[in-house]
């Protein structure tokens, strides 16, 4: 089954329906999957519901979605640094469920391995716990998470062989592995694609039976918050 598609596109062609809940990997702007999300922006694919660490930032990342008014609803973690993504959701204008970041984590895990619902004792006693299913264990309180079956993941690599087999770099790891499990389609972009049996099998990080299209292109390297020094005088 061919998996190497020529462009973002391409890869996301058949795909995109209105009111779709994606899985997005990535953490702030590490690891994010720019040329997915750009071709989101240019699909016009509207309603979406997405579940991601955070949405960007105002000018790149799922904050582009955020400014075409293209996400109904996002599923996240950490909610800051992006000035539009808090003007929606006080304005109305964006629905918010918000997780905290190991049960979002978990929850994309969980329905990667179809398991439906699991409990927790993260957020016992807050917001997060209202309307939730509790259960006590051993005398402690847990609530219940529902695992994230989503209709399309798009996710951020470092390597991949024309399998699918990816290799994910440092940090750029973050919430990928389980954003890419957790989809029906999984749709991964790469920084280079390797001949297939190239990679060491004790390297890979997620199998590509996990992923279904591939593509590779341009990435910009960018840094979210630059923070240098005074110099000091003499």
């Amino acid at each position: 089954m061919k998996k190497v598609y020529g462009s973002a596109s391409e890869a996301l062609d058949g795909l995109l329906q209105d009111g779709m809940l994606i899985a997005a990997g990535g953490f702030g702007l590490c690891g994010i999957p720019e040329l997915l999300i750009d071709a989101l922006v240019a699909s016009g694919v509207k309603d979406l519901t997405v579940a991601s660490n955070n949405a960007g930032v105002d000018d790149f990342g799922l904050g582009k979605l955020l400014a075409t008014r293209q996400i109904k609803k996002m599923i996240s973690s950490y909610v800051g640094e992006n000035a539009e993504f808090m003007r929606q959701y006080l304005s109305g204008e964006l629905e918010l469920e918000f997780n905290p970041q190991g049960t979002l984590a978990e929850r994309m895990r969980a329905g990667g391995a179809g398991i439906p619902g699991f409990y927790t004792k993260t957020g016992v006693g807050t917001v997060i716990a209202e309307g939730k299913d509790h259960r006590d264990f051993n005398g402690e309180t847990y609530i219940m998470e529902e695992g994230i079956f989503a209709d399309l993941s798009i996710i951020k690599a470092w390597k991949a062989d024309d399998t699918g087999n990816l290799i994910f770099r440092k940090t750029a790891r973050n919430f990928n592995p389980p954003a890419a499990m957790c989809g029906k389609v999984c749709v991964a972009e790469v920084e280079e694609i390797v001949p297939r049996g190239s990679i060491d099998p004790d390297l890979i990080h997620l199998p590509g039976i996990y992923v279904h299209r591939i593509i590779q292109g341009p990435h910009e390297k960018r840094i979210e918050q630059r923070t240098v020094r005074q110099k000091e005088s003499a």
